[in-house]
């Protein structure tokens, strides 16, 4: 049994999930319909026409996924709030049936010895906002203020730490620009004002939470880019790349600055959307710790056509997960080594948010995962040796759920979910990471 890792005391073991994946419940108990609700009744941009509309049913059988999170032994357990739950209409009238759930739900967790993480925005925002810009309305930054106000002021006194934003990268690009993801929107950099107004709703959010002596992280999905070649070219696209995937969303918040765009084609106010003052907002509060949810490395070459600056070609040499992803775990004590070094002593503690992978669909004894674990902690308890911060880990996923535009087709689970019956399985991967984490335990005599 793995018990190497020397990692700092207190270091937390946790899993993830997020509302609209794992909920369900979509219109039970004064819920308003959320981007996703929306984008899932288009015909063709789900695979196989799948929606969340039950996804594992949590928001009924949570109680049975709090058991299967303390027989893992988990120091904490990352979840979302629903906005949509909350705020039907993303302002106003509040929902007492939705806020009474996330109640029920930190209670339970607290009894069970789990620390709850909420994630405050994990990309299902209520389809009323959108229906008024969205994240392009910069007015939807200080309805999120209001929110994080709203559910902070019910829940602030039994969860000590919260995560403002997850993956704006993401949510921008794939939501905004490209349309894959909902809201739908194919504005290509047209879209990165949703990038700064989701900036700007962190900033505002954390002043609030700062103010009410809560901790604050933002996660996002960073990725190391390797150029594809030693050419100048190779290395050119991968410094643009880097600075949209990565520093877009990491340099205003640690620096109080954006990397320059200029190489996208980007103007410095990013089309009207940076106003005087909004970088401080964004910067001055501070993170008490960066969120970063790591996959897989990036590799990128010189564009062969003039709609991108940059293209993205594929890690042949690795192997690669059921979803595709190229599985190189030595890339994230590279990336973490990265971040130190560009950073310096800006660079607050580290928690891993989110890292995990899929496999085939129905495996349950699922040594794959078990492997992507295990050497993707090595790699983390690398970085440790070599002087890096990082307070925990959180695996990605404790459940099968519906994963966005590939519906229930990519597993990340430990524990498998049979979606007609909702029938929940440890798979081979939850009883290592559980002996794992007791392993841990006893090293650090805890």
């Amino acid at each position: 049994m793995p018990d190497r890792y020397d990692l700092p005391a207190g270091f937390r073991w946790g899993a993830a999930t997020a509302a609209y994946q794992i909920e369900g419940a979509v219109a039970e108990d004064g819920r308003g319909p959320s981007v996703w609700d929306t984008f899932c009744a288009r015909p063709g941009v789900i695979r196989d026409g799948h929606t969340g509309a039950v996804a594992c049913d949590h928001y009924h059988r949570y109680p049975e996924d709090i058991a299967l999170m303390k027989g893992l032994g988990l120091d904490g357990y990352r979840f979302s709030v629903s906005w949509s739950r909350v705020l039907p209409a993303g302002a106003g009238a509040v929902n007492p049936a939705g806020l009474a759930f996330y109640d029920r739900l930190v209670d339970a967790l607290l009894e069970a010895g789990i620390t709850p993480l909420p994630t405050l925005f994990h990309w299902d925002l209520p389809q009323a906002l959108e229906d008024h810009g969205g994240w392009l309305d910069r007015d939807t930054a200080y309805r999120f203020a209001d929110y994080a106000a709203l559910v902070t002021d019910r829940l602030g006194d039994r969860v000590p730490a919260w995560i403002t934003l997850n993956e704006p990268f993401v949510h921008t690009v794939f939501g905004y620009a490209l349309g894959t993801h909902a809201p739908g929107r194919t504005l290509m950099f047209q879209a990165l004002p949703a990038a700064h107004h989701q900036l700007l709703g962190h900033g505002l959010a954390a002043s609030i939470l700062h103010d009410r002596g809560l901790e604050v992280m933002l996660s996002n999905n960073l990725t190391p880019v390797e150029p594809a070649s030693d050419s100048a070219a190779d290395q050119a696209a991968a410094e643009a790349y880097d600075a949209l995937h990565n520093r877009l969303f990491t340099d205003p918040v640690l620096l109080g600055r954006y990397p320059d765009l200029s190489a996208l084609g980007v103007p410095d106010d990013i089309y009207g959307a940076v106003h005087d003052g909004d970088l401080d907002l964004i910067h001055t509060p501070g993170l008490d710790a960066l969120g970063l949810n790591f996959y897989n490395p990036t590799r990128v070459a010189a564009p062969t056509t003039p709609d991108l600056p940059f293209d993205l070609v594929d890690i042949p040499e690795a192997p690669h997960t059921a979803f595709g992803w190229p599985v190189v775990p030595d890339a994230l004590t590279r990336l973490l080594l990265h971040l130190r070094d560009t950073y310096g002593k800006a660079l607050p503690p580290i928690t891993i948010t989110e890292n995990g992978c899929s496999v085939a669909e129905e495996t349950v004894p699922d040594q794959p995962r078990i492997d992507y674990l295990a050497a993707h902690l090595d790699a983390l308890a690398q970085a440790v040796a070599e002087g890096l911060d990082i307070r925990g880990y959180y695996t990605w996923s404790l459940l099968d759920n519906f994963e966005w535009a590939e519906g229930y087709h990519q597993r990340f689970g430990l524990v498998h979910v049979d979606f007609a019956t909702q029938k929940r399985t440890p798979r081979a991967s939850y009883a290592w990471y559980r002996d794992l984490i007791a392993a841990q335990r006893a090293r650090q005599g805890r």
